[in-house]
């Protein structure tokens, strides 16, 4: 892929928090959204959901402002999924929001409401879609098992379906200005009768995208090897950074969901704790990375309260600890402590103590007794003491963890009153 370019990834390093918005028709049946693919739903029956389509409390200002005072700094919203509905106003294709009861094209409004609060803009596009006539009958089509596949597929031409789809694409990058981030959502070679590279034409279409929006950041689902910018590890957090394939770091983001499902799904419970998704956040933090934390719409256009509570969890507590994620990331070389996380900063070579399960008394820092100049807590900037090695018969629950170099931090009995309380170290 050389002579193709890279994204500028500066500001994506420096933000690292992210919305991911999953919203579509199968935010009506709210039953996931690959619900199609589930339950084998054919093009007739999911027609329902067209004709229905209205969001009469949609607002994206809202959607806007709650992302910005959770601490996200970009967006990536999906203008089109696997279902094949588009959110705008595309010209390719009458399976679109402005023909539906709604009428409207909603992704130009979320653009310009997420832009007038300062975040950067991001578009995923599936490279599926189960309801494009050209699109080949796979073993994730909803249509896989009707009787008929081989005669359906007999008249499809995914050439056809490529042209359609780069289309869009160039529409995309054309008319809603600058796009910092393209998601595409992906591939599948590696299973009977998948898709990749070839069927996407992606090649041609990383050159064409490079051509209109120079600078933007591609992801890594368009079975191009070295094409892409980063990785995109989907509902799990890597024991180390990511490398890539030539062994270096890799720019990455973690994307991850409040619950099991990434569109609407009205009766799933199985949703993350406010402390579980501050966690993730730090996790992805601490090894180099982003965090693209998903919502899921409901069909009428606002987030629901359990979404809602956890994105007010998320701007709890970085109203006072941003510091120690923006700018931040791996704090190479140095032994965290039980139960804790480090992220550093190297502008200001300042390092964050994340602590995730709350200690008695005392924090051991190895090898760290001439690095450290002053410490404080972030969310209230109180003076974090310090101690040298204790003496053995001095609190001998420590004692036989020290040795020279080392340095202590005296925290509070209680722990403080913030979900996983920080401390900010100076460095020397």
């Amino acid at each position: 892929m050389q002579g193709f370019g890279k994204g500028d990834t500066s500001w994506f390093v420096h933000d690292r928090f992210g919305m991911f918005i999953h919203w579509g028709l199968y935010s009506m049946p709210a039953r996931h959204e690959w619900i199609r693919n589930r339950e084998e739903i054919s093009d007739e029956d999911y027609e329902k959901y067209f004709k229905w389509f209205n969001p009469s409390f949609f607002n994206p200002k809202e959607w806007a402002r709650t992302a910005r005072e959770a601490g996200m700094k970009y967006f990536v919203i999906t203008t089109k999924h696997h279902e094949g509905f588009c959110m705008w106003d595309s010209k390719y294709t009458d399976f679109k929001v402005t023909n539906t009861p709604c009428g409207r094209d909603l992704l130009r409004e979320v653009v310009d409401a997420f832009r007038a609060e300062g975040l950067h803009v991001g578009f995923y596009y599936s490279l599926i879609d189960w309801h494009h006539t050209d699109f080949m009958i796979d073993s994730l089509h909803p249509l896989r098992s009707r009787p008929d596949r081989k005669e359906l597929n007999a008249v499809r031409d995914m050439a056809r379906y490529r042209e359609y789809m780069q289309n869009q694409v160039r529409e995309l990058l054309t008319e809603f200005g600058k796009i910092d981030i393209i998601w595409f959502d992906f591939s599948y070679p590696d299973i009977e009768d998948g898709k990749g590279h070839e069927d996407w034409g992606s090649e041609e279409l990383v050159k064409m995208i490079r051509e209109l929006q120079p600078g933007i950041i591609i992801n890594n689902r368009l079975d191009l090897p070295s094409a892409g910018d980063i990785l995109t590890p989907e509902q799990n957090t890597p024991e180390e950074p990511p490398l890539d394939k030539e062994g270096n770091p890799a720019v990455w983001e973690g994307c991850q969901t409040f619950s099991g499902s990434w569109g609407y799904f009205r009766d799933e419970l199985s949703w993350k704790t406010e402390k579980q998704c501050i966690d993730l956040l730090i996790n992805h933090v601490c090894r180099n990375g982003n965090l693209l934390m998903n919502v899921g719409p409901t069909s009428l256009g606002y987030m629901d309260s359990r979404a809602l509570e956890r994105l007010k969890g998320f701007a709890e507590w970085m109203k006072y600890h941003s510091r120690s994620i923006y700018g931040c990331g791996m704090a190479e070389g140095l032994i965290e402590p039980r139960d804790c996380r480090y992220t550093w900063n190297k502008e200001t070579n300042r390092l964050y103590l994340h602590i995730m399960n709350w200690p008695y008394r005392h924090i051991l820092l190895k090898g760290m007794e001439d690095k450290v100049a002053y410490a404080q807590f972030l969310h209230d900037g109180s003076e974090v003491t310090m101690q040298k090695p204790l003496k053995p018969n001095v609190h001998s629950n420590l004692a036989h963890h020290v040795a020279a170099g080392d340095l202590i931090l005296n925290v509070p009995v209680m722990k403080p009153p913030v979900t996983v309380p920080v401390i900010e170290i100076f460095l020397k």
